[in-house]
């Protein structure tokens, strides 16, 4: 079977200044980053501003399993067959990590023949963005060390420093650490932590920035101590920001590529929905709406972590309101659900499908509860029988959702054209009344409790004692109003990965909680979520290289 890299390799690509223009972008418009790259210009994003929006197409999923569900790969499907139909659509999606590349997940580029290219670049270095993002904070990491050791004129907290340095790469090793040793010119010894990149602040404030001056004042409120007497210390009280400026002042903007097919694709930011708000940028989201009819983007993992941030925490903060939503699921990922072996799922079995589809019952119920319509896509197999599709085809009728099936990785966008019919026979016919799950003036634990048993299906939710105080704390320091990241495992809609399908009445354990008060909202840490990931015992990284013609090989 041909591999995703070598699809993308025998691609035809167009020089990304055709695909501006078709957007009606000039050269002057653009800022190339080679012949397949390029970013939005400042100027170009604030002339737009004014422009009347398109509809606003959200793509989720069911929790992950081993069995695949393909959401990344839908999504640009969908907005390929969209594009067939008469449409232009414009997606919008997040870059890829370098850890999952070489770890275990894999990348973000969409897969067989619904992917966006280059996709070899775009897995790995792109145009700089998470570098920068990792250059920016660490240097404020180094400035406020620094501080501490040229005098500690703040009277910093040694014991309580809450930045944490970050990397783009899974590595456990770095989790917890220790600093400083060696003579008294190499610092104060402490104990310091990382988190990968994608899950540091500086990538959620990224995100979430409407524009140059916002990032500016994000960056100012990010908490990165307290002083001795419980006092925040910020960014901007260490002279940080400016530097953290110059360092992301290109990452801010936008990029563009396009797809197989020459969809054009913002591809932009990238917090992992598991551990921070798992949305690509606002501003690649704002842009794909004033460029297209529809904009599609997504959110990471299912429904209850990407999603649920989409549209409590990215929604209001951007003044954002999505019109339909689509859900991917797999008969495949349904019957694993169903408690089916990973070996055994190309089997028909509808007794272990019923079982297993409370998982998208749960998510459809999820999506409807903030008064979004919603598509059910089955990410289609060849495994897959007659069956057991018109079973998931009358559940989700039996539930008003309209349904399609994608065999877009086989097809492209000629595989997507059922979707896309079905996302706008639903755009014209079912008015979207988005109302987010929970008011941000609720004290937290409340905010807390609302997701756990709206969302998850909890029955309770404990709080350690530590817990209980700095939520006290938080609220006294006036970050009692904001909204809240859930950092909880993707593969289960409780906190333990191991309890599939649909789980109900368990309790949520919160471990943590802390501010990130310029992305601006309040993280809970549940259960034993990390945020930095770990290599598996065989990683990717293993089978990948570059060949004699400076090639790269085995990525995907």
């Amino acid at each position: 079977m041909i591999s995703d890299i070598e699809i993308a390799r025998k691609a035809h690509m167009l020089p990304i200044s055709e695909v501006a223009a078709k957007l009606g972008l000039t050269d002057d418009d653009i800022e190339l980053y080679g012949k397949y790259k390029c970013k939005i210009t400042e100027e170009y994003l604030r002339s737009i501003s004014d422009k009347e929006n398109g509809k606003l197409v959200l793509v989720t999923a069911i929790n992950p399993t081993p069995a695949g569900e393909g959401k990344t790969t839908t999504s640009i499907g969908l907005a390929m067959g969209l594009n067939k139909l008469g449409k232009r659509a414009v997606l919008a999606l997040r870059e890829p990590s370098l850890g999952p590349c070489f770890g275990v997940k894999g990348g973000a580029a969409g897969g067989g023949y619904s992917q966006v290219v280059p996709m070899d670049e775009l897995n790995l270095h792109f145009t700089g963005d998470f570098h920068a993002i990792t250059s920016a904070n660490n240097l404020c990491a180094a400035l406020l060390d620094n501080h501490i050791h040229q005098g500690n004129e703040l009277r910093i907290d040694t014991r309580n420093i809450v930045l944490k340095r970050c990397e783009d790469m899974n590595d456990r090793i770095l989790r917890n650490i220790v600093v400083g040793l060696g003579a008294k010119s190499d610092g104060f010894v402490r104990e310091d932590h990382f988190v990968i990149t994608v899950a540091s602040e500086v990538m959620a404030i990224l995100c979430l920035a409407s524009d140059i001056e916002d990032l500016r004042k994000r960056l100012s409120r990010m908490v990165v101590a307290y002083d001795l007497d419980g006092n925040v210390v910020t960014a901007d009280d260490i002279h940080a920001v400016g530097a953290m400026m110059a360092l992301l002042k290109d990452a801010i903007k936008p990029n563009l590529i396009q797809t197989l097919e020459h969809t054009p694709a913002l591809v932009h930011g990238g917090p992992f929905a598991n551990i921070a708000h798992g949305c690509n940028s606002v501003r690649a989201t704002k842009a794909a709406l004033k460029l297209g009819d529809i904009a599609i983007t997504e959110a990471g993992f299912g429904a209850d972590l990407g999603a649920e941030k989409f549209l409590d925490i990215k929604c209001p903060m951007a003044g954002l309101a999505p019109d339909a939503c689509v859900i991917v699921a797999t008969i495949r990922a349904l019957k694993y659900n169903g408690g089916v072996p990973k070996s055994d799922l190309g089997e028909e079995n509808l007794d272990a499908l019923k079982k297993g589809i409370v998982n998208l019952e749960k998510h459809i119920e999820n999506i409807k509860s903030y008064g979004v319509p919603v598509i059910v896509t089955l990410n289609a197999f060849d495994s897959d029988t007659d069956a057991e599709t018109e079973f998931v085809k009358k559940f989700c009728s039996d539930r008003d959702c309209d349904f399609a099936l994608s065999r877009v990785w086989a097809q492209g966008g000629d595989g997507g054209l059922e979707l896309a019919q079905a996302v706008l026979d639903t755009l014209e016919n079912k008015k979207s009344e988005f109302r987010p799950l929970y008011d941000p003036a609720l004290p937290i634990k409340d905010k807390i409790e609302k997701i756990a048993r709206s969302i998850y299906g909890a029955g309770a939710v404990s709080y350690s004692d530590s817990v209980e105080k700095k939520i006290e704390t938080l609220t006294k320091q006036g970050y009692g109003d904001l909204p809240i990241c859930m950092a909880k495992t993707q593969y289960s809609l409780s906190d333990d990965p191991a309890l599939l399908g649909r789980p109900e009445g368990f309790t949520l354990n919160v471990r943590d909680v802390y501010v990130s008060a310029g992305a601006g909202f309040v993280v809970a840490l549940t259960g034993s979520i990390m945020t930095m990931p770990g290599l598996p015992k065989k990683p990717a990284a293993y089978d990948i290289d570059v060949d004699e013609n400076g090639q790269i090989t085995g990525l995907f």
